[in-house]
């Protein structure tokens, strides 16, 4: 479990670069960027199937006009003598747009508009201009993305043949049909009875229903053009809030790889409240982090080093001198020899305590602990191994599952049990230490209280520091490594925890306070 007080220290770094406007956000990125792109992207989606639909209730009604026109002029040609035919047809007539045919019962034509004089125009798609075979271009293409239903192609040439329309289904009544002219606008045909023995067929070529297709695309267009300049604005403002500081962060993050971590400023971009501004500032607490831990591994080495020489030079001064003294001389260097031995025995063992305790507390599962029970038997097994010499150690138990919290127990009493050796080693002899556990609001609070020479405020940062050496000739330093009060506030700052040192309310001795989280 990460510890709050173990985070890297915050590093300064400009909030934006030289020239760089400062950005405020309120939305997250994820939100910003579905809103943005999806909307572009159904105001282009939704236009498209917009315009199939308007085409398709265009040509409905115009197919629905047809067959009610047809059925009129049916019945007014049933009621009037043939010459009067031609004044009917032409009165139905706009712009050269309708042609009217009647057959007889055999299929034979019996009238057709332009047998009286009347126009009936179909556009020869080869001579038009390349902006009407763009049009028509672009009319197949959205036809194939939306789907639309592929039209027959009118046959001119089968224009006379009953056979033809008959087997368009226009001999039933009511019938209607919308064909391709072949300049593909649409041709809508409808069949009525004239009487009992005769059928008309009339065919509209709705060409300002195509004029009015396109004019709704030309409008659509400018839509469409809309949204891909907001597409535009989008991609250029993701650049900025996205693409530009993670490109920072990755320049950063390659310097570091490059092994520059000292030189570079990772940017926090303070401003942001998004998942970007999250990651700058991760990143740039992790390379804090590991510049600290870079600078711990170092020192630590180096200190380890140092420590080392002492108990080394000893040996090597009681080996040289060992030959030269007599028998009593050779007893005082064992002794000597076995000390040495002994310390260095000592430093070993906590330097690779050290060394491996924040890799093997992250690895570990916390289980919940009741430290009343935890010290309780602390204090049984130092009495029973009489580690303590004449020290008495006074321990005010908590009630039951009062002083519960998560963490690795055998963590936990070695962080505690190193407090108690520190605490015995400053004691008078017949000395008393308290240790006492409780509860207070959401903390658990564990102290150990000594009788010693206690620590000077100014130095009671200093003594958790690894190999901390503030201590009084008279109390000997052959038992102790320097390490561990630093071990105790590792162990404790990896459970989110923390630890003080005071002078007791006796004002006499030292005060060591664990607070961790309560369960």
């Amino acid at each position: 479990m990460a510890s709050r007080l173990c985070m890297a220290p915050v590093t300064a770094s400009p909030p934006t670069e030289p020239g760089e406007r400062p950005l405020r956000f309120r939305w997250s990125l994820t939100v910003r960027i579905l809103l943005l792109n999806v909307l572009a992207l159904a105001l282009t989606g939704g236009s498209i199937f917009y315009l199939d639909s308007f085409r398709g209730r265009l040509l409905s009604e115009r197919q629905e006009q047809q067959q009610r026109l047809a059925r009129t002029m049916a019945t007014a040609f049933a009621g009037a003598p043939r010459d009067d035919w031609p004044a009917i047809s032409a009165a139905s007539q706009t712009q050269e747009q309708r042609r009217v045919l009647v057959f007889d019962a055999k299929g034979r034509p019996i009238f057709d508009s332009i047998d009286a004089g009347q126009e009936f125009r179909i556009v020869d798609p080869s001579r038009e201009a390349w902006r009407r075979k763009a049009a028509r271009a672009m009319d197949r293409t959205i036809d194939t993305i939306v789907g639309a239903d592929d039209l027959t192609d009118f046959e001119p040439a089968q224009t006379p043949n009953a056979k033809y329309w008959s087997s368009l289904g226009l001999f039933a009544d009511p019938a209607s049909v919308t064909l391709f002219a072949p300049d593909r606008t649409p041709l809508v045909a409808a069949g009525a009875p004239v009487g009992t023995a005769l059928h008309l067929i009339t065919l509209e070529n709705a060409r300002d229903a195509t004029r009015l297709v396109r004019a709704e695309r030309s409008r659509l267009a400018e839509v469409v053009a809309m949204a891909l300049l907001l597409s535009a604005l989008v991609s250029l403002y993701l650049a900025r809030t996205i693409v530009k500081p993670l490109r920072r962060l990755t320049r950063a993050a390659v310097r570091v790889h490059q092994g520059r971590g000292r030189e570079v400023i990772v940017p926090r971009l303070e401003g942001r409240r998004d998942e970007v501004g999250l990651l700058a500032r991760a990143v740039s607490d992790m390379t804090a982090e590991l510049r600290a831990r870079t600078d711990a591994i170092e020192s630590f080495a180096a200190d380890v080093s140092h420590e080392l020489r002492n108990p080394l030079a000893s040996l090597r001064s009681a080996i040289e001198t060992f030959a030269r003294v007599d028998a009593a001389g050779q007893a005082q260097l064992l002794d000597i020899l076995r000390d040495d031995v002994q310390r260095l025995d000592r430093l070993i063992g906590d330097v690779a305590e050290m060394s491996r305790l924040d890799a093997q507390l992250t690895r570990t599962p916390f289980d919940q602990v009741d430290l009343g029970l935890l010290l309780e038997e602390m204090v049984r097994e130092r009495e029973r191994r009489g580690e303590d010499r004449n020290v008495s150690i006074a321990f005010a138990r908590p009630y039951r599952a009062l002083a519960t919290v998560a963490g690795d127990p055998g963590r936990l009493a070695r962080a505690i049990s190193n407090l108690l050796d520190n605490a015995v080693s400053f004691s008078p002899a017949d000395g008393c230490v308290r240790l006492g556990a409780t509860r207070v609001d959401r903390e658990v609070l564990v102290s150990v209280e000594d009788e010693g020479p206690g620590v000077e405020p100014g130095l009671r940062a200093a003594i958790f520091e690894r190999f901390a050496t503030d201590r009084p000739a008279e109390f000997g330093d052959e038992r102790h490594s320097g390490l561990g009060l630093a071990i105790a506030k590792t162990i404790v700052e990896r459970h989110n925890g923390r630890i003080e040192v005071s002078a007791p309310e006796s004002g006499k001795g030292a005060r060591f306070v664990i607070r961790l989280p309560a369960l």
